[in-house]
């Protein structure tokens, strides 16, 4: 049976997540709690709006009501990467080589190679995700999605679709883009084709409420979301991704609502968390289930495994947070 090992924070917690094995919890008030052997309060800023673990390193990107972009290493070690005084930065995004990216109203702001590029844009810029290999940048914002290269002269791809587009993400394997709506959709897009073609659409509708969480599987094969009282879980493993297909539906109850997804980072096991507190893993070769912990204070607001999997952390809206152990 797994075990808990309980937390609580009295305030609402952003993100948790591990960081070089020690777990990590970001609160809106702008303090990170570092527990290594004991509590280290990291007071990063004045008013957190965003915290993001950087896919590229062990490290934390947070933006906050201060202007500041900042980087929390897993030794405890804050960097100020950027400060944009009276902004507030609520869009931030980590590529490869320490590459950051975060906007800043109409514009994309990258900083790669020693290098700061500004990327203009007609409309606020609502989300931001490096490609795998760190040479595009995608800017999620009404209307559609613009591809920009980081570096060099060539313009941007626009990729049109109507409504507002509020994140995004690039599969592993960097032929899909995909990004959450205003409405209760996903979209994305095929990339493996050529720009002048135009690249192909994919709608993923029928969701109840807005997804806000997901999750790529360690290979790509799936995409976790939530927004659904179940795991909605997209097949990608084919040439053309979900087009045609449905999803899985993993760990269904029938009216509470999944608020985050985390896959497994060695397994296509998927932790699932959902508006009552409770986390359930889902294997999905045959959808059995286990239960991690069972319903708290609060909505599970987010999900952070460690490297080997062994450990999930996880945090409410709530405050009461916690590490769950997996035995065996």
């Amino acid at each position: 049976m797994p075990s808990v090992a309980p937390f609580d924070i009295s305030d609402h917690v952003i993100a948790a997540a591990f960081l070089g094995g020690v777990p990590h919890f970001a609160t809106a008030s702008g303090v990170i709690h570092r527990l290594d052997g004991g509590e280290q309060a990291i007071e990063a800023h004045d008013g957190l709006l965003t915290c993001v673990r950087d896919p590229f390193s062990q490290s934390l990107i947070t933006g906050g009501e201060d202007g500041r972009v900042l980087r929390i290493g897993a030794d405890g070690s804050v960097s100020e990467l950027a400060s944009e005084p009276r902004k507030w930065i609520s869009v931030v995004a980590g590529g490869p080589q320490g590459a950051v990216a975060y906007a800043v109203g109409r514009e994309t702001r990258v900083i790669a190679g020693g290098k700061s590029h500004v990327l203009p844009e007609d409309r606020s810029v609502e989300g931001l995700a490096f490609a795998p290999k760190g040479l595009r940048v995608a800017a999620a914002r009404y209307d559609g999605v613009h591809l920009h290269w980081v570096a060099g002269a060539a313009p941007a791809i626009w990729l049109p679709w109507k409504g507002a587009h509020l994140s995004a993400t690039f599969s592993p394997d960097g032929r899909f883009l995909v990004t959450t709506m205003q409405e209760n959709a996903l979209h994305g897009w095929k990339l493996d084709g050529k720009p002048k073609d135009g690249f192909r659409d994919m709608r993923m509708s029928g969701y109840p409420t807005k997804v806000k969480s997901w999750s790529w599987s360690p290979r790509g094969k799936w995409l976790a979301t939530s927004g659904a009282p179940a795991a909605i879980v997209w097949p990608f493993s084919g040439k053309d991704g979900p087009m045609g297909k449905g999803p899985l539906e993993l760990g269904t109850r029938s009216d509470i609502m999944v608020t985050q997804v985390a896959f497994h980072p060695h397994e296509e096991m998927l932790a699932i968390g959902f508006m009552d507190g409770m986390v359930l893993a889902v294997r999905i070769s045959d959808g059995k289930e286990a239960l991690l912990r069972r319903p708290g204070k609060g909505a599970i607001a987010s999900l952070g495994w460690d490297e080997e999997g062994r450990r999930l952390a996880f945090a409410s809206a709530a405050g009461d947070c916690g590490i769950i152990t997996i035995s065996g």
